[in-house]
């Protein structure tokens, strides 16, 4: 199975998306906060919001896979292994799960009822196309990003153990930012019992080990459970083809 899509496209492709993220945080990150909703000047800053640190983690990674593919193209040199390694690595067990978990986790409960999770009066500050970027787009582009590269997953048990590793950091900063401030993060938590915000907390973090299987089965629904197994079996390619061939036999982790 060869690559879909051509290095210079897939290096276009993740460069727009990379400056959609960047306009996205910028747009974010200058919002005027009311006193209604203080959020960026209360305890933790935006960084007590799951949906502020998955939309940094997206930014991160798109920016670096143009840089991987920006490299080789300027550079005329194949990409370090450590490279393709990394970014597999990021986006297999936080890119895709965690940023599936955001889109999914607050439609549910927007749907459920809004005021637990996304209260009216943020129409007013928030605008509805930013809502829809923080909550709705990253999965679609999460999605590309499967069609667009084949992604070496780690063992089940690695990857859904730094999974859980992220889980258990990020639960116990929402419950220090309670400890040290007196608030909740989000308003569903403030109306729990201690025993309903107990499990609450555990189907929050028990939810994200389907979506790594999930992000798993469309791995290999893409790409087939052997990746690229058509690189080698190209013969007689010119120089230039070869080239790419060989970042694409890179990107497989067959290099």
């Amino acid at each position: 199975m060869t690559a879909r899509v051509d290095l210079k496209w897939c290096s276009l492709i993740h460069m727009a998306i990379f400056a959609w993220y960047i306009f996205t945080l910028k747009s974010n990150c200058s919002l005027e906060i009311s006193a209604r909703h203080p959020g960026a000047r209360q305890y933790g800053g935006r960084w007590k919001y799951l949906t502020f640190i998955n939309l940094v983690m997206q930014t991160v990674f798109f920016g670096f896979c143009f840089l991987t593919e920006a490299m080789y193209l300027l550079l005329s040199s194949k990409v370090p292994t450590l490279m393709v390694k990394m970014r597999d690595a990021v986006f297999t067990t936080l890119v895709f799960p965690v940023g599936t978990f955001v889109a999914m986790s607050f439609w549910s409960i927007y749907a459920y009822d809004r005021e637990l999770v996304y209260p009216k009066f943020l129409d007013e500050i928030i605008p509805n196309w930013l809502n829809h970027a923080l909550h709705t787009v990253i999965l679609p582009l999460l999605l590309v990003q499967h069609y667009l590269q084949h992604h070496q997953y780690p063992s089940r048990a690695r990857g859904i153990l730094v999974l859980a590793l992220f889980a258990s950091l990020y639960l116990s900063w929402v419950l220090w930012v309670h400890y040290a401030s007196g608030i909740w993060v989000y308003p569903i938590m403030a109306k729990l019992s201690p025993v309903g915000l107990m499990l609450f907390f555990a189907a929050s973090a028990l939810a994200m080990a389907p979506l790594y299987l999930l992000g798993e089965k469309l791995s290999h629904a893409c790409w087939g459970t052997q990746g690229r197994r058509g690189v080698d079996s190209a013969i007689g390619k010119t120089r230039q083809e070869k080239d790419r061939l060989s970042y694409w036999k890179d990107q497989a982790g067959e290099g």
